[in-house]
């Protein structure tokens, strides 16, 4: 089975619906639920709960792709929200990391800042999305940070501490912020090409 672009069926034209109620989209909005979940558990140290969030969170978003493309339920409202919702998991994860001291400062900076950066730009040149293709590249970065997040934290529970899954986390997650700001890079640079052929009535 193909772990990137799971589900797709060969020589089949999928179709684009406009409508919100989808299988893939409400997997979605149930991401989107479990984070303020997985902040609750974090404050009240329940880390073991919160690992198994983590994992449900990064599975889901390989999950809603595999129905989108399976159950032929691809949607002008996925193509948008998803994203969306891996990017506010990412950044509060994070965020939640930094602030309870289980991860380093860079884990934040190397994630937000690209991000913001990448927000504003949108804003700027297109008032909304840009409907740019999500590359190899960030689906990669974005299963690692998914990976390296539940380890880092499995790692500081009575279970996890003294072994080597910190430290695998930790450089899961540093491969991950690099491949984040490459990728930033890239969707930086479609952005304004995109922008450019729009201004000259080219596309």
């Amino acid at each position: 089975m193909r772990m990137i672009g799971a589900g797709k069926r060969d020589n089949f034209e999928y179709r684009l619906l406009t409508t919100f109620w989808t299988v893939p989209n409400l997997i979605t909005v149930c991401r989107f639920l479990l984070v303020p979940l997985f902040i609750w558990q974090m404050v009240t140290l329940h880390y073991g709960w919160a690992t198994l969030t983590l994992v449900i969170l990064g599975s889901s978003d390989w999950i809603d792709g595999y129905a989108a493309r399976r159950l032929d339920q691809i949607s002008t409202v996925g193509k948008w929200l998803d994203p969306v919702a891996d990017r506010v998991a990412l950044i509060v994860v994070a965020s939640t990391f930094v602030a309870t001291e289980i991860a380093p400062a860079w884990l934040v900076v190397a994630i937000v800042i690209p991000d913001l950066i990448l927000i504003i730009n949108t804003l700027v040149l297109f008032r909304g999305s840009p409907h740019l293709k999500v590359s190899n590249l960030g689906k990669i970065r974005t299963a690692l940070l998914l990976i390296g997040t539940p380890f880092l934290l499995l790692g500081n529970t009575n279970w996890g501490k003294g072994t080597m899954l910190g430290d695998i986390a930790t450089w899961t997650l540093a491969v991950a912020c690099v491949l984040h700001v490459v990728a930033a890079v890239q969707y930086f640079v479609q952005a304004q090409r995109k922008a450019k052929l729009l201004k000259s009535g080219t596309i």
